[in-house]
């Protein structure tokens, strides 16, 4: 196996050469023990080194460990560079480099996070972007945020429905409105989304899972008929489960019958 590469920054231009390659090694725990190394003895001199492999780097705990190196960088060193990533037409650039930004958490860079951002084609940008927003959302715009949040419902697979789940209720009371009036969309994906995101923020111990599909319920029927619906289910089982015990008092009582019957014979 390849050895990890010490960081000894008096000589410079070597050292990065052996850090970007050993960030480049085949071998995934090379390039997660040398990002560690990197932000254990951190240095701007990586600072390129350490984007430009976020941009590339496929092994998800390699590209975090790479955002902690960047974050153990000074900020007025590593953010510049950060911002210029937010434009990059890589959608691995673009999204680690919002990642990176919620781990330095500076409110100041609230602004970057573009409306584009949240609206962005690539579903993996898109969620690391809502992410982002509710870490750096000011006091008093995280109306706005839940306003624009909220006509990304209804998009996509689990993962990312859940990600927009997760987002918007941690703007807490404040995206309620938002999420009635999206609630009462014509688009059943869309309604159905909201009400499951209503249901997780008001009992978070309630699954996304179940949530969704007791929500997807409510669209398809209606309010009404689908509380009627379960009323009538749980009536059932209600029965079911009573049953036994029923049938075991009448066989009982058939049996004293006989047992009378035969004594007056």
């Amino acid at each position: 196996m390849q050895e990890v590469v010490p960081i000894n920054t008096t000589d410079v231009s070597p050292q990065n050469t052996r850090v970007t390659n050993a960030l480049g090694a085949e071998d995934s725990s090379v390039r997660l023990q040398t990002a560690l190394a990197v932000g254990s003895n951190p240095d701007p001199v990586f600072l390129e080194t350490l984007v430009e492999r976020c941009a590339v780097e496929p092994d998800f705990f390699v590209r975090d460990m790479l955002s902690w190196a960047l974050t153990r960088l000074p900020p007025e060193t590593t953010l510049p560079r950060i911002r210029h990533e937010l434009d990059s037409e890589r959608t691995q650039a673009r999204s680690q480099a919002l990642h990176t930004l919620s781990k330095i958490g500076d409110k100041s860079t609230w602004a970057w996070v573009t409306r584009d951002m949240l609206r962005d084609a690539d579903d993996e940008v898109a969620r690391t972007a809502w992410r982002v927003a509710v870490v750096l959302v000011p006091e008093g715009e995280e109306k706005g945020l839940a306003d624009e949040l909220v006509l990304q419902l209804g998009r996509g697979d689990r993962t990312v429905q859940l990600s927009l789940s997760r987002a918007l209720a941690d703007l807490g009371d404040v995206i309620r409105p938002a999420l009635e009036r999206a609630a009462e969309s014509s688009d059943p994906a869309v309604a159905a989304h909201a009400r499951a995101t209503e249901l997780v923020r008001q009992n978070p111990e309630t699954g996304f899972d179940v949530a969704l599909d007791e929500a997807k319920r409510v669209v398809a029927l209606g309010p009404e008929r689908a509380a009627a619906a379960a009323a009538a289910s749980a009536g059932t089982e209600t029965s079911e489960a009573a049953a036994p015990a029923e049938t075991t008092e009448s066989l009982e009582a058939a049996k004293a019958a006989e047992a009378s019957e035969g004594g007056d014979c």
